[in-house]
């Protein structure tokens, strides 16, 4: 049976990545030899978006995270160091910004309005 699902980010700055996951986010993490860490996710939920044309291609995947108050989320990730391209915005299932990361893209972080 399922226990789990496991996520992937590919970044040309991995251990760039690697460091800002468990320095700036927090995130724990087992060493599994060679710097490669796997980190200890927290609570998770997967969802299935349609899409048409290519924006995004159908068979994307996407890490995002979230938080329950996403203004005090983002004044804590700020003292860290966590550099935001946006402020929140609400898009109907929550309050939504990205943070960047090395590697040169960006992660979604938003507070959902829904029930967790």
């Amino acid at each position: 049976m399922i226990r789990g699902m496991h996520a992937m980010f590919y970044s040309s700055q991995a251990e760039e990545l690697r460091a800002f996951i468990r320095d700036k986010l927090g995130f724990s993490g087992t060493d599994v030899g060679g710097g490669w860490l796997i980190f200890d996710a927290p609570e998770a939920d997967l969802g299935v978006h349609p899409t048409e044309g290519s924006d995004p291609v159908s068979g994307t995947a996407d890490v995002s995270f979230y938080c329950d108050d996403i203004e005090v989320t983002m004044r804590e990730l700020g003292t860290r160091g966590v550099e935001f391209t946006q402020k929140a915005e609400d898009h109907g299932f929550g309050l939504v910004t990205f943070f960047n990361v090395p590697g040169g893209f960006k992660v979604q972080l938003y507070q959902p309005k829904y029930q967790k």
